[in-house]
């Protein structure tokens, strides 16, 4: 027996408040044809006041733990870029709130590939004998960090979360997540970035600026490097495992655009019809778009088992992964509103 990371479960949520087009465009200059066709957004979910993104992650956890049939783990990781608070991390809290006082716990910042990167990070502690069951969580509260004004963000992020339970089986089973591919650039860390709160800003001792507090986006840049990486990483998994696209039942990337998601599947010859989309409802919800979009997908039916399915993302960082995996014969119910 090949030890390896398996797929048990999948939970996911966001906030009660759905935002349309034309709500956006009564804040920013745009209109629902402009979002559409640009984005192909036509709802996102934002979190009301007061509450947190540990908040949406405790019931994305809570249902992921469902789905998988099983109260406790041995670690819970948490990928996000907008923690509770700059410290302590938000994940033991969460802990916490599942009953799972006591077990390890750690955020993850890897931002839109943040999601990747915590199943990576499980699928090791798994292979290595360290867990036999790990709750890896996207989650992300981006519209507190928007500016209202600015049309390159405001239309685009929604809030949500997304969670999956991995536990220990074997390497040929369904559901066993089948090799990644991982890989940044700092470089180009100022591409999509947050200027005000970490130690670079606060040790220049400028004035702060009311524009520092919100996300900061060069829209047509990203997009680029979103297609390079994501396709490139997609292709240098296949090769790596010895799949083809041919192979491919789903491709699933991160909900950014739509526009990213259909040029990545040409680059690698996959047919448009398999490619999941799900930010036409939900928006771009950072760490938590890949796990938001298989819930709502395997809750559909259309994820079936045995399916070979590759998931990706690409984020600001810049950070990038891809993993590979067979679709397990798993209970996963629709997205919750909360």
């Amino acid at each position: 027996m090949s030890r390896a990371a398996v797929l048990a479960g999948l939970g996911a949520m966001v906030p009660e408040r759905a935002v349309d087009n034309e709500e956006i465009s009564r804040l920013v200059d745009t209109s629902d044809e402009w979002i559409r066709t640009r984005t192909g957004i036509s709802r996102r979910y934002w979190a009301a006041p007061g509450t947190a993104t540990g908040d949406l992650a405790v019931v994305a956890g809570r249902r992921a733990l469902e789905s998988a049939g099983v109260d406790t783990v041995d670690q819970v990781i948490l990928a996000t870029s907008t923690p509770n608070r700059p410290m302590p991390a938000t994940a033991p809290e969460v802990a916490a709130a599942l009953g799972l006082a006591g077990v390890p716990g750690f955020d993850l910042s890897a931002a839109c590939a943040g999601f990747i990167y915590g199943l990576h990070s499980a699928a090791g502690a798994i292979a290595a004998g360290f867990a036999e069951r790990v709750l890896v969580i996207g989650a992300d509260i981006w519209s507190t960090r928007l500016d209202p004004e600015d049309r390159a963000t405001a239309i685009i992020f929604g809030d949500g979360a997304g969670a999956a339970v991995l536990r220990a089986g074997d390497a040929t089973e369904p559901g066993a997540l089948t090799g990644f591919d991982l890989g940044s650039d700092g470089a180009n860390r100022d591409l999509a970035f947050l200027p005000a709160g970490g130690s670079r800003q606060r040790s220049e001792r400028a004035p702060l600026r009311e524009e520092d507090n919100y996300l900061a986006m060069r829209g047509k840049e990203i997009f680029t490097h979103a297609v390079e990486r994501m396709a490139g990483s997609s292709e240098t998994l296949l090769k790596s495992i010895g799949w083809t696209a041919e192979d491919l039942d789903w491709f699933v990337g991160h909900q950014a655009n739509v526009r990213i998601l259909h040029t990545v599947a040409d680059v690698m010859d996959v047919p448009r019809d398999q490619v999941v989309v799900h930010l036409d409802k939900v928006g771009n919800t950072s760490a938590a778009s890949i796990p938001l979009a298989l819930t709502d997908a395997a809750a559909e039916g259309r994820l079936e088992p045995g399916q070979k399915i590759l998931l990706t993302a690409f984020g600001g960082g810049l950070s990038w992964g891809s993993v590979a995996l067979s679709w397990p014969d798993i209970k996963v119910t629709g997205i919750e509103t909360a």
